[in-house]
């Protein structure tokens, strides 16, 4: 075969989300040609799922460098900075623009999905001239035609969002669970909006313990308190929603100790029943409902719901990179350098000292994960984190070797985390979880090479999963 020059191939990159579309941005600012392939029929597809979920973060610390810097010459004017916005806010005040520049646009595919990556010419097994050689992005388009991308280099942002943990025991799913899948929601369902008909007069069974799951069961309370026979099972794998509950008034970030606060009052009102240390099994569906089957507590659980709200975390999509050589944390499914400062069994805060594309990089050169798919199966993702991520690797593509180390990284106070708190209906500010709240006047923390991995609010409670126990 003839083998292709690397360096005239373009740098794929895999999503147009937030962080893919800021790789691309970092990319044409260095001299790069990108190519993004999006899944989806538009940018930010994944988040516009989610769309009516508030984020954190304000919109000063949502929009990266580099992609400002593309579209304000454009006529883009940013929107309000101390304003929270909602992810279909996001998508629309800021990644549709963005994807519409013409700098974008014309390296912009969309309903394009990738299928495997490998190096072109070579599968897994073969070293001989191996960095030598580009990739090969299989890719299916929206018509079922499959089509080969050569790539210089791939920046893997895909994320986690489609591929959620299954419900059941040990990381598997459950008996029955994929017959089930009708009656799953998924991890954001829109309770008081688009989705309400589906949760009004109707038993729902909530499974997981972090911030999605609470989010959701907050607006299950508000529904039930509108909507006779609404009903709420929470069901959790630990001992202790203790975590999750939050340090109440010894929490440094008030709005999350609140969120944990109005959560546990709920519980000990009876306003939705709590399952700890549940094992779901076995699902039966049924002509209306679907019968979960386990344990809680050791003791036998069977449940009848209408739906089931899989707020259970996710996890990457590593089969279409089987053909890469990765160095992967066995645990975490990080990358392994990265894997140690964001390992949920030690870590419930998003603060991470800032990396870059040392950390970043694998055996085969020139491939990267980023964004939330670089934390495998952590739950603590912060999306400013990401855009560094990115403007490091791009240096490193380009070359400048001292750009790419010298990561440095601007945070509110806060963190940069989603979750919509249901706060807005009492007047109060959307913000809190374990990542940070968005004060009217944000603080700034730098964080530079070598900073310590714990910067951050203390929350007033054990951190990681060992505060899951009901004895802690």
């Amino acid at each position: 075969m003839v083998e292709t020059v690397r360096a005239e191939l373009p740098v794929v990159v895999i999503g147009a989300g937030p962080v893919g579309l800021a790789a691309a941005a970092h990319l044409l600012e260095r001299g790069l040609e990108p190519l993004v392939l999006e899944a989806g029929e538009r940018a930010g597809a994944a988040m516009s799922s989610w769309g009516h979920v508030r984020l954190f973060s304000p919109w000063r610390y949502d929009v990266d460098a580099a992609a400002r810097r593309l579209l304000e010459p454009a006529g883009w004017t940013s929107p309000d900075p101390d304003a929270l916005p909602t992810g279909r806010e996001l998508v629309e005040g800021y990644l549709a623009p963005l994807a519409a520049t013409p700098a974008i646009a014309s390296r912009l595919r969309t309903g394009t999905r990738v299928l495997a990556v490998a190096r072109d010419g070579a599968d897994k097994t073969r070293s001989l001239g191996r960095d030598r050689r580009g990739y090969r992005v299989r890719t299916v388009g929206a018509d079922g035609r499959v089509t080969d991308v050569l790539a210089r280099a791939v920046i893997d942002a895909s994320g986690t969002f489609s591929t959620s943990n299954p419900l059941g025991v040990s990381g598997l799913p459950a008996a029955g669970e994929p017959d089930a899948a009708a009656f799953v929601t998924g991890p954001l369902p829109d309770v008081l909006g688009a989705d309400r008909d589906r949760f009004a007069g109707r038993h729902t069974l909530v499974v997981g313990m972090g911030h999605s799951a609470a989010n959701t069961l907050l607006s299950l309370v508000e529904l039930a308190e509108a909507t006779p026979g609404t009903t709420i099972t929470w069901a959790i794998r630990g001992g202790s929603a203790r975590r999750l509950f939050g340090g109440g008034t010894d929490d440094e970030l008030p709005a999350r100790g609140l969120l944990g606060t109005r959560l546990k009052d709920a519980v000990d009102a009876g306003r939705l029943r709590l399952l700890t240390r549940a094992s779901i099994e076995q699902l039966v569906p049924g002509a209306g409902s679907v019968q979960v089957l386990g344990t809680a507590k050791d003791a036998p659980l069977a449940l009848e719901v209408h739906a089931i709200v899989n707020a259970t975390g996710f996890r990457p999509d590593l089969g279409m990179l089987r053909e890469v050589r990765l160095d992967l944390d066995p645990v975490v499914e990080a990358p392994s350098a990265l894997a140690p400062l964001i390992d949920p069994n030690q870590h419930s805060c998003g603060t991470v000292p800032p990396h870059g594309e040392q950390v970043l990089s694998h055996p085969d050169d020139g491939f990267y994960l980023v964004g939330m798919k670089s934390y495998g199966r952590a739950p603590t993702f912060l999306l400013a984190t990401g855009y560094e991520q990115v403007r490091s690797v791009a240096a490193a593509l380009a070359g400048d070797r001292a750009a790419a180390d010298a990561v440095e990284l601007n945070l509110p106070a806060t963190g940069v985390c989603s979750t919509d708190l249901a706060m807005e209906a009492d007047g109060e500010s959307a913000a809190g979880s374990c990542c940070g709240s968005a004060p009217a006047e944000p603080q700034l923390v730098t964080l530079g090479v070598g900073a310590p991995a714990g910067v951050g609010f203390a929350s007033g409670i054990v951190h990681g999963r060992s505060g899951d126990g009901e004895d802690v």
